[in-house]
């Protein structure tokens, strides 16, 4: 686990989207390190899974939308620190909606509520989808390529805070974060899909899984978003895991925490035109950054994201 040095005990934090799959996991480690923070949440927000987190915070319901109407609460805060997550349309059709447009200028209008109030750092979650299909690892460097109006959005916040950021005296780090995994991921992304298929004993409709991707578990995630918060870390950073494995690996070995007797078929689906073969990110620059690196395996991390799913079932069926 990354241990952080006592000056970021009690340091104030606005964070956005904390409701949400990672946003949760750092609303939480931001609590344990001692933070004071604040909830910038939704009123349809769905809170229950970060209870404990909501009861020792300041909650400020409100709407990315419309950030004039909660500045006076976000001032009284006074945060000395902005963890950006929450953004519309990760998944789905949204992808590729105006939707994306709105992110960009709710995150710019955010930045400047927090220039005005004297923020000393703003850190905002980037995507892979911002360097597009690539082959290999991807370091910083790595020219962005975005095909989807969501990358672009992505790509384009972080050019304009990275440049406002420098003019104002603020210090910006922003992460591009590859395929996080865990409790509360949306039930489209693969990990969920794969393990509602395997717990009911159906075969999930998959391709050859043949792709090499890097999988990182929510909390590690969690943990490098709060890294970059407390220490100096400025710039963009890729944040992975690292390792890279055969997609086909990742889905035996969730089989084989489940059932290894459930068996699989490869094959079924055709791989999309634009399929991505080999996603893998290169997370030195973090680490160097921060101090960070990840400390959770997969076969941990798929441990414990199934569990999560079957308690999950239980409370339903009560």
């Amino acid at each position: 686990m990354h241990n952080i040095d006592d000056s970021s005990l009690r340091r104030r934090v606005l964070l956005t989207g904390g409701s949400g799959f990672v946003g949760m996991a750092v609303a939480m480690r931001l609590m344990e390190e001692g933070c004071s923070v604040a909830l910038l949440l939704r009123t349809s927000s769905k809170t229950l899974l970060i209870k404990d987190v909501v009861e020792q915070s300041t909650v400020i319901l409100g709407d990315m939308n419309d950030l004039e109407a909660v500045r006076e609460q976000i001032a009284a805060h006074a945060p000395e620190i902005i963890v950006h997550i929450a953004w519309q349309g990760v998944n789905g059709v949204n992808r590729n909606s105006s939707i994306q447009l709105d992110n960009v200028l709710t995150t710019l209008q955010l930045y400047q509520i927090g220039r005005d109030l004297g923020i000393k750092k703003f850190v905002g979650l980037g995507s892979q989808a911002e360097y597009g299909p690539q082959s290999g690892r991807i370091n910083e460097s790595t020219p962005p390529h975005p095909t989807t109006i969501y990358g672009a959005a992505k790509l384009a916040t972080y050019l304009l805070l990275d440049r406002l950021s420098a003019v104002d005296g603020i210090d910006f780090a922003w992460l591009r974060l590859f395929s996080g995994y865990g409790p509360g991921d949306d039930p489209r992304c693969l990990i969920p899909y794969l393990i509602s298929s395997l717990l009911k004993r159906e075969a999930p409709n998959l391709t050859r899984c043949e792709q090499i991707w890097d999988f990182i578990y929510v909390d590690d995630v969690a943990a490098a978003i709060v890294a970059a918060a407390h220490g100096n870390a400025k710039g963009v950073f890729n944040l992975g895991s690292g390792i890279p494995l055969p997609l086909k690996e990742v889905v035996e070995r969730l089989r084989d925490v489940i059932d290894p007797s459930i068996p699989i078929k490869f094959g079924d689906v055709p791989y999309r035109p634009d399929q991505v073969m080999h996603l893998e990110a290169d997370i030195s620059a973090l680490v160097s950054a921060t101090g960070w690196r990840p400390s959770i395996s997969l076969e941990d991390g798929l441990r414990f994201t199934v569990d999560w799913h079957r308690n999950l079932a239980t409370k339903t069926q009560r």
